[in-house]
């Protein structure tokens, strides 16, 4: 990732501490493996702003690398002028994130030589910012130094925070199949998404269906899907016939979505694929879950949306499960469910099996194609976003918990999660009318999904019992 950097200066505080305070930024970000976009340090005074002209001079420069920056970060070496810097983000035009950052002072050093300020500038600064109407982020100290480790942890988090606003934006979500008519909860509005740049590319599953049945078994591109699904789950218990139609609707889709330049999906599934082509598609979903490719059940797709924020955020895969069971008389704990398609990542163990619920209706034969197993223990984050017809508006909610080793006996891919006063959560969610669904990520990444959703992209979001 790459950061365009504004160091600050302001005439009367010392010069040296603008000329070392863009050193340290520079050298900081290297160190955690980001680039960066500065002026040089003969490009204008200690290669900070301060003038109108040295603004001008930045955002150019800026502007000359608009298809690299995916964020902007201000640097305070001291009180900075906020003029400079509101202007040069004006005329930059990048919208993009913009952290705001200030170095502390030292107890000790607060004569005129060497006196930084920027616990006042950073205030300032602020103020500009919101006259601008231009959107910003805080570190989590007001003031930090840019070699601290608490600031290394601000910039990990800002980095997630862009992640998941420039992919976001101008998305494109694959709509594979009609939305189950017994699933009105994941009803949406299209152009309430579109209005905020995510686009929806529609296929009827007839036309997959088709495609498959063009499709012969020595065809390339089914006979590769097919290798990799046997390389992906265990397939003892799985008849020949139905692995090679999961693989040919694998690669059906995958030709599918890479035609239309969809990165994320949403699969109608209940239970059509079942009567009328004899597999489920879980598997297939799971394997483009796994590889960072989001795959919603039952043409979820701002569940889907959810997953991808998510995976933005964290770089690793997402998941949409059922907000599904008690779990006993803990009122923290809860089962997390789905038939499944889970990746792989989320599993203890998995192998690949036979949907029971739908298996009583359409035949076991027929349902061949999940993804069952545990979920492991550890940190997850959960986030959920719905488009509010009524208003025009997209909300949502994250917020962090664990899954537990608690013992589980059941099918389909599920684990027990423990989330604080989880309660309340849940009485959020009805009293709201959230849908039952919620994304899953094993990574504690839902304040940077609230960031890049709330102050970026201009969502409602509630952060569950946020620290």
């Amino acid at each position: 990732m790459t950061f365009g950097v504004i160091v600050g200066n302001r005439g009367f505080f010392p010069g040296h501490l603008a000329q070392s305070g863009r050193t340290e930024m520079l050298a900081a970000l290297e160190k955690a493996g980001y680039k960066a976009v500065a002026l040089g340090a003969e490009d204008s005074r200690h290669g900070a702003v301060e003038s109108r002209a040295e603004a001008a001079q930045c955002a150019d420069l800026f502007k000359l690398h608009r298809d690299r920056i995916d964020g902007i970060i201000v640097t305070l070496p001291n009180f900075g002028d906020e003029r400079a810097i509101a202007d040069t983000l004006r005329m930059a035009g990048l919208n993009v994130p913009v952290l705001v950052q200030a170095t502390p002072d030292t107890p000790g050093r607060m004569t005129i030589a060497d006196r930084r300020d920027s616990f006042c500038g950073k205030m300032s600064a602020c103020n500009n910012l919101m006259q601008y109407r231009i959107p910003y982020s805080l570190t989590s100290l007001h003031t930090e130094a840019p070699d601290s480790d608490v600031f290394r942890k601000d910039l990990d988090w800002f980095a997630a925070t862009c992640r998941v606003v420039r992919g976001l934006r101008r998305l494109r979500i694959g709509a594979i199949g009609a939305r189950p008519a017994a699933f009105n909860t994941v009803r949406y509005s299209e152009k309430i998404l579109e209005a905020n740049g995510i686009s929806i590319e529609t296929i009827d599953l007839s036309e997959i269906l088709g495609r498959i049945a063009r499709m012969g078994d020595t065809d390339p591109a089914a006979v590769a899907k097919l290798a990799q699904i046997h390389k992906y789950v265990s397939t003892e218990a799985v008849p020949a016939d139905a692995l090679m139609k999961m693989a040919k609707l694998g690669a059906v889709i995958d030709g599918w979505m890479a035609d239309t330049e969809c990165t994320i999906s949403a699969v109608q599934c209940w239970t059509s694929l079942e009567e009328f082509f004899g597999v489920v598609p879980c598997t297939v979903m799971s394997m483009m879950s796994e590889n960072l490719m989001s795959s919603a059940c039952e043409v979820d797709i701002v569940g889907v949306v959810g997953m991808h924020a998510l995976q933005l955020a964290s770089g690793t895969p997402s998941a949409l499960l059922d907000w599904n069971n008690n779990y006993g008389d803990d009122p923290d704990k809860a089962v997390c469910f789905h038939c499944s398609n889970l990746p792989k990542h989320f599993f203890r163990e998995v192998k690949m099996d036979f949907q029971q619920i739908i298996a009583g209706t359409v035949g076991r034969e027929n349902t061949y194609g999940t993804c069952v197993g545990l979920v492991k223990s550890g940190p997850m984050s959960f986030a959920r976003f719905s488009t509010n017809d009524l208003e025009g508006t997209i909300r949502g909610y994250v917020g962090e918990g664990e899954f537990t080793d608690d013992p589980l006996t059941t099918f389909g891919g599920a684990g027990v999660v423990r989330i604080n006063n989880l309660q309340a959560l849940l009485r959020y969610i009805c009293e709201r009318g959230f849908e039952h669904h919620v994304a899953a990520n094993l990574a504690p990444v839902a304040g940077a999904v609230e960031e890049a959703a709330k102050v970026y992209l201009g969502w409602s979001v509630h952060h569950h019992e946020r620290r």
